[in-house]
């Protein structure tokens, strides 16, 4: 459902009135949108823009008749509504110049012609309103929360791993600049296939260490967040070796901006392949020569095998004494252990 990076790779099919949903929707289609294409529209808006008008601009003047005439020595009972546009090239000449305020000063409109000066103002208005619509799209793209989210980055693998004879199913996530993050929240929820061919959505609950408030108030370092596998967790099934149901653990992160005080959200998502049993991840904290704290974020996706636990059903005792010139002196126990996976 839910790719490494966060896309979601549902796809919808059959839904009636999509398109026009799409259009009601602009703003929100160019936020999503990728910013070459964004610059496609920006580009394509605006020369739409000026051959709409320039259009118009070659209409008004052939209606006028100022195409046949000579401009530098007009018929007295003639008055020409935009100077010197005789043809379609410097229509849309006048309309750039006219949209982007050049005035190069060799064209333009008369006073005493209504029409010219009433397309004028219908132009400038509509063409501001373009400038002020793209402006601002451009402006709430690079401000958005979204790309500082980018800097949150999760492991890629999951671990089972035991700590005080519990299973606990572990992750980390990091946030790979110095700037911090407060307020930090993870939920997660569990997505499982049923038989009626139906996603059966479960919410997994994790901790952080001993924190006990559901915010992390500080993120500047990797967290490692815990879901202790419990027999009553949803997942204490589905971690067996014997179940083979497919289900999906997706992760939400939403953190506030320090600086702005925008809200970032990130997620990503585990399979039952990307669980490893009995890991845990290598350690990334180590000390400068100066006593610092050191991140050694190489160490973010590696994970450790687990040494067997020992098995005291299956260890052996053998009572062994102490003498010394034939008398008593103490007794102590030999215990071999075997190590079971």
């Amino acid at each position: 459902m839910v790719t490494k990076d966060g896309h979601s790779t549902l796809h919808m099919e059959g839904a009636h009135g999509k398109g026009l949903a799409y259009l009601k929707d602009a703003w929100g289609i160019l936020m999503d949108m990728r910013w070459r294409w964004m610059m496609l529209v920006f580009s394509a808006s605006f020369v739409l823009h000026w051959l709409v008008f320039a259009v118009l601009w070659y209409l008004l003047a052939e209606m006028n008749g100022d195409l046949e005439i000579d401009h530098d020595s007009p018929p007295e009972n003639h008055t020409i509504c935009v100077k010197y546009i005789t043809s379609f090239t410097a229509a849309f000449s006048f309309s750039l110049e006219t949209q982007l305020t050049i005035g190069y000063g060799t064209m333009f409109p008369s006073g005493d012609c209504p029409s010219a000066i009433a397309l004028l103002a219908i132009q400038m208005v509509l063409g501001l309103m373009l400038e002020a619509f793209i402006t601002g799209a451009f402006v709430a793209k690079i401000a958005r929360p979204k790309n500082r989210a980018l800097s949150i980055r999760f492991t890629y693998s999951a671990v089972v791993t035991h700590r005080e004879g519990k299973p606990y199913l572990m992750f980390q996530v990091a946030n790979t600049r110095p700037s911090p993050l407060t307020s930090v929240r993870i939920s997660a929820v569990l997505y499982e296939e049923r038989e009626n061919g139906q996603l059966y959505q479960t919410s997994v609950d994790f901790h952080l260490d001993s924190i006990t408030s559901e915010e992390c108030p500080f993120f500047i370092f990797p967290l490692t967040y815990y879901h202790s596998i419990t027999p009553s967790s949803p997942l204490a099934i589905l971690l067996q070796r014997e179940a083979h149901r497919h289900f999906e653990l997706v992760v939400f992160l939403s953190a506030t901006q320090e600086g702005t005080g925008e809200t970032c959200q990130r997620r990503t998502s585990y399979l039952p392949s990307e669980i490893i049993l009995h890991h845990h991840f290598a350690s990334m904290l180590a000390r400068g020569s100066k006593g610092e704290y050191q991140i050694k974020m190489e160490n973010f996706d590696k994970t450790v095998p687990e040494l067997p636990a020992a098995d005291s059903k299956s260890s052996k005792r053998t009572d062994m004494e102490i003498r010394i010139n034939g008398q008593h002196i103490d007794n102590f126990q030999i215990c071999e252990t075997r190590l079971t996976e």
